[in-house]
C-alpha cells in the first residue's frame, strides 16, 4: 500500500518560501551545495548539483515515488511542471481547472471534489509506491486529517525571516512524530520524520 510522503526544503527558521513566493533561499542547496549530477526527468527536467549524501537521500527517497500530490499554488508556482511531473501523474487539490488546463498528452489532474478523493486518485495511480506531497497548505491538511505517513524535510542553512511557514497552523500542535533519520549534506540536512497517527 502506497504512503504519502510530505517532501519540503525549509529554512532553519520554519519557511518554505519567502515573500513573493521566493523559493531561492530554500531550493539553492539543490544546486550549489556539491559535484554530484541528480537529473529530475518530467517535461520540464532540472538538473541538480549537491553532495554525495544529498545525492543518495534525493534518489532514496524520489526513487520509492509514483505520483505526486499537491495545492493549486504549488501548481501555479511551479508552471505545471510543463505538463508532466517528474515523479509520475500529479493531482492538484484545488477548487476549479485553471484555464487551459487540462492539456493533451499530460499527466497533471485536477481533483475539484477534495482531499479524501484526491488521496485516492493519488495513491491509484500510484501503482503501490508512496505519493509525493508538494505545497504547504497541502501538508498542513493532510496532517490535520491523519492521512500523512511521513514528513521528509531538507533543512536548509539559511535564515529566510519572512514568508510561508511550513507548520504555521495551530491545529498541528497535536501531531505526533517517530525518530527521525539523518543525513547531513552540505548547505543542508535531510530529516525523515514517520508521523504517528494513533
Amino acid at each position: 500500500m502506497s504512503g504519502l510522503v510530505a517532501i519540503m526544503s525549509m529554512s532553519l527558521d520554519g519557511f518554505v518560501a519567502g515573500p513573493n513566493d521566493d523559493v531561492s533561499g530554500v531550493f539553492d542547496w539543490y544546486f550549489t551545495s556539491g559535484d554530484v549530477e541528480v537529473r529530475t526527468g518530467g517535461a520540464d527536467p532540472m538538473t541538480f548539483r549537491v553532495s554525495a549524501p544529498s545525492a543518495a537521500h534525493i534518489r532514496e527517497v524520489t526513487g520509492g515515488l509514483g505520483a505526486v500530490l499537491t495545492g493549486r499554488r504549488t501548481f501555479e508556482v511551479a508552471q505545471g511542471w510543463g505538463g508532466n511531473h517528474a515523479w509520475g501523474p500529479a493531482f492538484v487539490l484545488t477548487h476549479e481547472v485553471p484555464p487551459g488546463w487540462p492539456r493533451p498528452d499530460s499527466t497533471v489532474h485536477f481533483v475539484t471534489d477534495g482531499l479524501e478523493s484526491a488521496v485516492a486518485r493519488a495513491k491509484a495511480a500510484a501503482g503501490g509506491k508512496s505519493v509525493g506531497v508538494h505545497g504547504a497548505d497541502t501538508i498542513r491538511q493532510l496532517l490535520e486529517a491523519g492521512l500523512l505517513d511521513e514528513l521528509s524535510i531538507d533543512l536548509a542553512a539559511v535564515l529566510v525571516g519572512s514568508g510561508t511557514r511550513l507548520f504555521d497552523d495551530p491545529g498541528l500542535a497535536r501531531t505526533r512524530l517517530g525518530d527521525p533519520t539523518v543525513a547531513a549534506g552540505v548547505g543542508v540536512t535531510h530529516l525523515r520524520y514517520p508521523v504517528r497517527n494513533d
